[in-house]
């Protein structure tokens, strides 16, 4: 095990692993925590919060006096019967107030940026971001997020809405892309301007409802399996496996929309698509929206290599479309690290708010 991890993801990991490869198949129950704990030279707490994750991502799930049993089940990609849809209850509000980042840290940010840089932040931004955010960007999603990815491979934009745009002009408009209903709306705007024709595929309790997913004519597959808005549905593990086989298939992509993710519950990130998939046909998006500000009209995609020539061919021309300065202050808010202070600081207060309720 990887003495640098904590104990209990270095075992979360392993018992996913145990769970993925058929080790303990679909429905069986897992050894108990304190055997688990004994067998593997730790505590029972580790193996407790060990579990927790299990249960939390869909792996496993507690059942009062009997244990813990799989639930994972990769060979039809749902851990058990699609159920109706009910929207989450804290889907439709957002707590913006408690997770307005500090303005003093951002204003310190800025000065920051302004005494290193000088004139140099009216210089005009590469086509695809500034290198410093790039840079910065490529080591926050290996660090918190499990993706490896080159600074190359992460183009800046305007935020989501824009990016959507560049998704349809990379991949072409005509394609078909299915989307989940109900969905922010905008995704469906955005693609239906730009002459995308659209399948919604209805959302069950997990995820999409498997039979939508496979009557699907579409070939390319937004989704946002953190937490989709307006009904709060987060994506199994199951599920998020089930849709990476759905692109197994030639010339099909995901577009993983990982909107909010930050703010998980979980006391890991929550695994993404893009990591999971090892055919490069999953192209990654997430905004600045709700970590810093709605004002600051910041995204990234993160495209697969395999993409790469194909986006600079057809819209690699593009300038820019966030200032130099912005960028630069939030690779400064992310390499110093108040980026994340203030994301692990929110989730505190959501754990302790979830606990109490």
């Amino acid at each position: 095990m990887k003495g640098e991890e904590p104990k209990y993801l270095q075992l979360y990991a392993a018992l996913r692993d145990e769970i993925i490869r058929g080790v303990w198949p679909y429905g069986m129950r897992l050894p108990s925590r304190r055997q688990v704990a004994q067998e593997r030279g730790l505590s029972v707490v580790t193996a407790e919060h060990s579990y927790e994750l299990l249960c939390q991502e869909g792996y496993a799930e507690a059942r009062p006096r009997s244990g813990y049993f799989v639930t994972y089940r990769a060979s039809d990609g749902f851990a058990a019967a699609d159920a109706p849809l009910r929207p989450h209850p804290d889907a439709a509000t957002a707590e913006v107030g408690e997770e307005r980042f500090p303005f003093t840290v951002l204003a310190r940010a800025m000065r920051k940026v302004l005494a290193d840089y000088g004139e140099a932040i009216l210089d005009k931004a590469p086509n695809m971001g500034c290198d410093t955010l790039r840079g910065a960007l490529s080591r926050y999603l290996a660090r918190n997020r499990g993706i490896d990815a080159a600074p190359g491979q992460i183009v800046i934009g305007a935020g989501a809405e824009y990016l959507y745009g560049l998704v349809v002009e990379t991949l072409g408009n005509g394609r078909t892309f299915a989307i989940e209903s109900p969905s922010y709306e905008k995704i469906e705007q955005v693609y239906r301007a730009r002459g995308v024709a659209c399948d919604l595929l209805p959302l069950g309790k997990d995820g999409i409802r498997s039979a939508a997913l496979r009557g699907t004519g579409a070939t390319v597959l937004h989704i946002t399996p953190f937490r989709s808005f307006p009904s709060g549905v987060t994506a199994s593990a199951s599920k998020r496996a089930e849709y990476v086989r759905w692109a197994a298939e030639a010339g099909r992509y995901i577009v993983e929309d990982d909107f909010e993710s930050e703010f998980s519950l979980l006391r890991k990130p929550e695994e993404t698509v893009f990591a999971l998939s090892d055919r490069e046909n999953v192209i990654y998006l997430n905004t600045f929206s709700r970590t810093v500000s709605s004002s600051l009209r910041v995204g990234y995609m993160v495209l697969p290599t395999a993409l790469l020539p194909r986006f600079e061919a057809r819209v690699g021309f593009y300038s820019c479309t966030v200032p130099a300065f912005e960028q630069h202050v939030l690779a400064e808010l992310i390499d110093s690290g108040d980026f994340e202070r203030h994301i692990n600081r929110i989730r505190r207060r959501k754990r302790r708010g979830a606990n109490d309720a």
